[in-house]
């Protein structure tokens, strides 16, 4: 498979919008009430990839993002929970984008709360402890809310952006 200019390019700026996201949500904690709850900005220049270009490079723009977070906000640790929730999140709006049946922003909201599920299911096996899926229903509930609104977001952008342009 032959890349365009053009596709590498819009790769290339998703992912650095992906990442001024999650800084810019790393200045604004949410989590003052409920630890960890994050909106997932990022998952706006995702769910566009997705739609506009296509899984692979959904797939890039994630890992990109993922690992600069880690290289300059984070650790490894934070680098291994976002891959297991990125992994389960992308495969799981992948399937669904892919059966027709589902909006962007249902395929966000199921991003949303399968993301939060990969993070409890690395933690459960990284910490040794089934007591932190105790936490899995706050986070199903604030990935359906945070899904919504990132999924809206991301449908006016695919609706609104001129598909030559991407």
């Amino acid at each position: 498979m032959k890349l365009r200019p053009r596709t590498i390019s819009t790769v290339a700026m998703a992912s650095t919008l992906a990442l001024i996201l999650s800084y810019i949500e790393s200045l604004v904690p949410l989590s003052f009430a409920v630890p960890g709850i994050k909106m997932g900005l990022a998952n706006i220049a995702i769910v566009f990839v997705l739609y506009r270009l296509g899984e692979k490079e959904a797939i890039a723009v994630s890992l990109i993002r993922l690992f600069w977070v880690a290289v300059l906000f984070g650790s490894f640790m934070t680098f291994l929970y976002s891959l297991a929730g990125a992994a389960l999140s992308m495969t799981v709006m992948i399937i669904l984008k892919r059966s027709g049946n589902f909006s962007a922003v249902g395929v966000s909201v199921a991003g949303g709360i399968t993301h939060n599920a990969g993070q409890i299911i690395a933690a459960v096996l990284l910490m040794e402890t089934a007591q932190i899926a105790y936490y899995l229903p706050v986070l199903v509930v604030s990935g359906t809310v945070t899904g919504v609104i990132i999924g809206i977001v991301s449908a006016l952008l695919i609706n609104k952006i001129p598909k030559n342009l991407v």
